[in-house]
């Protein structure tokens, strides 16, 4: 499988907490990668490091062999980078269908150009966002509540919601952070099956969670990171029961 995202000696501290060190990670196509680990092992940061949302001490990103490193947190979400996050970041005023539909990649009606000049173009665009959103929402078991404002959700609504909206970047890599917090029955089930669906059509996935039994259920991979390091990768089930990184992960 070839890789989609390379890490290559990515450092990052603030004052004397470091929590990126000298990291180096691939993300293949088709593969996903669970980052596991204690609170404040780096899992988060790597994200923020990887999407631009704070920058490294030294190291790169690579998408697809090129560069990050000059991007801007929309331009690499342009090149095919996508993410959710913690605390779900929706536009609760909004329907849940028009939170998926500001995350196009290239969204025609912001530019003034297009909507003075090209109406007939931006209204065929709109059709084709709705009908591509309806067909996620559909995926992610939401079609019933397209037209509900998002603060009208229960919170694992929401959650796959956050996951839908990703959905809708067509990125080559997909970053889920925490997306089972707070999440069960049904929607547990439904993020599953969205993930396997996406990971068999060529996406690189990175998953953080501290659900374990989601992350060994789900992923090809685990990855253990402790104090901004990667410990050990290898298959989830062997990780979780190494002696040493149990005993960092949950104490003794």
């Amino acid at each position: 499988m070839a890789n989609v995202v390379e890490i290559i000696g990515l450092r990052k501290a603030f004052g004397g907490i470091v929590v990126a060190d000298n990291i180096n990670l691939q993300l293949a196509a088709g593969q996903v990668v669970g980052l596991i680990g204690p609170n404040g092992a780096g899992k988060t940061s790597l994200f923020n490091l990887m999407t631009g949302v704070i920058a490294p001490d030294a190291g790169s990103v690579l998408l697809e062999g090129r560069p990050l490193d000059r991007c801007k947190i929309y331009a690499r979400a342009r090149r095919g980078l996508s993410r959710t996050w913690q605390n779900l970041r929706l536009f609760p005023s909004l329907s849940v269908i028009d939170n998926l539909i500001v995350a196009v990649r290239e969204y025609n009606g912001e530019k003034l150009m297009n909507v003075l000049f090209a109406p007939g173009s931006l209204a065929r665009s709109e059709r084709e966002y709705r009908e591509k959103a309806r067909q996620v929402l559909e995926d992610t078991g939401l079609s019933a509540v397209a037209d509900k404002a998002a603060a009208d959700l229960t919170f694992g609504q929401q959650k796959l919601v956050g996951v839908a909206r990703a959905l809708m970047n067509d990125a080559r890599c997909l970053l889920l952070d925490e997306p089972m917090a707070g999440v069960e029955g049904q929607a547990y089930e439904i993020m599953q099956k969205v993930v396997r669906k996406v990971a068999a059509s060529g996406v690189a996935i990175c998953v953080v969670e501290h659900n374990v039994a989601f992350i060994r259920d789900l992923c090809d991979e685990g990855v253990f990171m402790f104090a901004g390091k990667i410990l050990a990768r290898g298959e989830v089930g062997t990780l979780i029961s190494d002696p040493h990184l149990t005993e960092l992960y949950f104490g003794t």
